[in-house]
């Protein structure tokens, strides 16, 4: 999520659903939505991409080779590349989509053919769970999320762990950020800290600097080579993350359902839309003046208007 996924943010203005009944989303956005779109099982990430359209990545049923990257052409949704087990995060380079696989990374033509950018054998460190996806301001290269322990971060209902529970004091750190070059080369950037133990969310606002939303604790992280520091806490279930041009940081949480807009220090943080049933990898775009919001478990992507 970076470059060209920093579109912008909306929020909120009028509907497309079908019936008179709003959502618990619309009525805590004010009614501000400007239209939901329904995609498909499981939307994850968005980005805009060739011709202007945006791109949505969607995971289907749990299992391999039915996820997809489906392309919102105004008011019509369509499969532009198939193939996939699940993928996540998604990115545009210009020439290229990028989306993020469970172990591998695929690169995406303008006619939707994929082929891999990197698979799991090109890392230097064992990979577990590759997550989002932003492209260096450059457009040379993307950096990828590995969550590390997913696995280990809710109990058997699907609740976060507490944070004073034993099981939080034992969860591996295992989560890191790596950068991929246009030809498939990976290197580790940012290795993983208790404070970054599962990293989910990435984006690039700048060369050599990266925000981080950790899943697991929720922090808030910028990493500028080799400092990490953290930038606020509190936003478990951290998810996307983008910077505006302004400086104000966006991030949503997958547990909570929220979006929230932050300072640049990262103080200050608003909710823009809460009541989703999961808030998941959102386009910024800034352009426009929308942010395209996933949520992954109705099957819709909500656009809103910035504020």
């Amino acid at each position: 999520m970076a470059a060209m996924k920093r579109l912008s943010l909306v929020v909120l203005v009028g509907l497309i659903v079908a019936g008179p009944a709003r959502t618990l989303a619309e009525n805590a956005a004010g009614g501000r939505v400007i239209r939901t779109i329904a995609v498909g099982v499981r939307p994850e990430s968005v980005t805009r991409g060739f011709g202007g359209h945006h791109y949505v990545t969607v995971m289907g049923e749990p299992g391999p080779g039915d996820g997809v990257v489906k392309v919102i052409r105004g008011d019509r949704v369509e499969v532009f590349a198939e193939g996939m087990d699940e993928p996540k995060g998604i990115a545009f380079l210009g020439d290229r989509l990028v989306t993020a696989d469970l172990k591998r990374v695929w690169q995406i033509d303008a006619q939707g053919r994929k082929s891999l950018l990197a698979d799991e054998s090109a890392f230097p460190k064992p990979v577990s769970y590759l997550n989002d996806v932003a492209a260096a301001p450059d457009g040379q290269s993307v950096y990828v999320t590995d969550m590390g322990a997913r696995d280990k971060m809710m109990d058997p209902a699907g609740r976060l762990w507490p944070l004073g529970s034993a099981e939080a004091r034992s969860l591996p750190v295992l989560g890191r950020v790596y950068q991929i070059t246009r030809d498939g080369k990976v290197r580790l950037v940012v290795q993983g800290t208790r404070a970054m133990a599962c990293p989910n969310g990435v984006a690039a606002p700048a060369k050599g600097e990266l925000l981080i939303a950790e899943f697991f604790y929720g922090n808030l992280l910028r990493w500028q080579g080799p400092q990490l520091r953290i930038l606020s806490s509190g936003f478990r279930g951290a998810d996307g993350i983008e910077q505006g041009r302004d400086g104000r940081i966006y991030v949503s949480s997958w547990t909570q359902g929220k979006l929230w807009r932050l300072a640049p220090d990262g103080s200050s943080p608003e909710v823009l839309i809460e009541g989703l049933r999961s808030a998941a990898d959102f386009c910024l775009d800034e352009e426009a003046g929308e942010l395209w919001l996933p949520d992954m478990k109705a099957g819709q992507v909500l656009v809103l208007r910035l504020p």
